[in-house]
C-alpha cells in the first residue's frame, strides 16, 4: 500500500472512532425495532475501519525524502578542500 499522510489517517481514525460508537448507541437506543440491527452493525464495521487506519497510522513507517528530487552541490562531489 503506497504512503498515507499522517494527517489524513488521524482524521480518518477519529471520524471513525467517533461515528462507529454513536451508531452502535442510536442502534441500540432510538431506531425502530426493524432497524436495530442494521444500525448496529454499521456501527461495528464503523469501529473495525477505525482500527484499521489505527493499525496503518502505528505501523506505516516514516516517509523518507525523496532521492530523485535531492539538489545537487554545484560542484559536482569535489573535495571541500581547497585546490593548491
Amino acid at each position: 500500500m503506497r504512503y498515507v499522510p499522517r494527517h489524513r489517517l488521524r482524521v480518518l481514525m477519529a471520524m471513525f472512532f467517533v461515528t462507529g460508537p454513536a451508531g452502535i448507541g442510536v442502534g441500540l437506543l432510538f431506531a425502530p425495532p426493524y432497524l436495530t440491527v442494521m444500525i448496529t452493525f454499521l456501527g461495528v464495521i464503523n469501529v473495525g475501519l477505525g482500527a484499521f487506519f489505527a493499525y496503518l497510522y502505528l505501523t506505516q513507517p516514516a516517509r523518507s525524502p525523496d532521492k530523485r528530487k535531492k539538489r545537487r552541490d554545484r560542484r559536482d562531489g569535489r573535495d571541500d578542500a581547497p585546490s593548491p
